[in-house]
């Protein structure tokens, strides 16, 4: 008996070890499990592309293809940073784009309307809004009631441009009208106008202010009277180099861009 025991153990022992039947039923073993795959941002790509994006994001993204650079050292980008309207209507013309990052959704819709996105856009961040003034805030300005005092020189962007909207949306929230003196084709050209000292204030993004350092001081929008801006970003169809295309817009979606473009000001969508 105890032989014929010792016989069926090992009997079952060696059935297991070369594969013995399992239910019928059971799943497939994958060939490469899920954690071998190199996140977007590892793979090898090569080549140059065009990225095209809001003002905004012009730090951000120049450092963002430095980042991608070392990573892949035979790759080039080159940046078209405007208002997301012009630039827009510049992709719809067929200007040679690969990547577009727009400031609004509203602008990105016009491009997946004209059918010109390779794949669904993805909103990748975030930004708010922030009164900026003159170093030292000489105007000493409080909030937006402020920009309605007579005598202020106050800009802001055009209207049919993503930051320009914004700014008359929180104006409207917060029941001022302000006197505008110029409007402006982005938001770094109202930046600008504050830094230069021509312009006692303007609303610009919080990231704006935050890469003029100490040329200007921001004031801060209370959050009732807050537009928050959501910026979406796709591979344009006509991309001559859809993989670096892909590898940049999946960068920024890592959780290494996400950091990335946190240190800019930027919030996660």
């Amino acid at each position: 008996m105890t032989r014929l025991l010792t016989l069926a153990i090992a009997l079952v022992v060696v059935g297991a070890t070369c594969g013995g039947a399992g239910p019928a039923t059971s799943a497939p073993t994958p060939t490469v499990a899920p954690s071998a795959f190199p996140s977007p941002a590892q793979v090898p790509v090569a080549g140059s592309i065009t990225v095209f994006a809001g003002s905004s994001l012009t730090d951000a993204f120049k450092r963002a293809g430095d980042q991608l650079k070392v990573k892949n050292p035979g790759t080039e980008f080159t940046f078209n940073f405007g208002s997301s309207s012009t630039l827009a209507t510049q992709i719809i013309n067929l200007a040679p784009a690969d990547v577009f990052a727009s400031a609004d959704e509203a602008n990105m819709q016009k491009i997946v309307d004209a059918k010109l996105n390779d794949g669904t856009p993805a909103i990748f961040v975030s930004n708010r809004l922030q009164i900026a003034v003159g170093a030292g805030n000489p105007k000493g300005i409080t909030g937006l009631a402020d920009l309605a005092k007579p005598g202020l020189i106050v800009v802001l962007a055009a209207p049919t441009v993503p930051a320009g909207k914004y700014a008359l949306g929180a104006l409207q929230k917060a029941g001022v009208t302000a006197k505008v003196a110029s409007q402006e084709v982005d938001v770094r050209a109202v930046l600008n106008k504050v830094t230069l000292g021509e312009a006692d204030a303007g609303i610009v993004y919080v990231t704006d202010v935050k890469s003029a350092g100490a040329k200007v001081t921001g004031v801060d929008i209370p959050a009732q009277h807050q537009v928050i801006a959501r910026y979406p970003i796709a591979v344009v169809k006509e991309t001559k180099n859809p993989r670096l295309a892909k590898a940049y817009v999946d960068y920024l979606l890592s959780d290494d861009g996400q950091r990335l473009l946190a240190e800019f000001g930027f919030s996660r969508p």
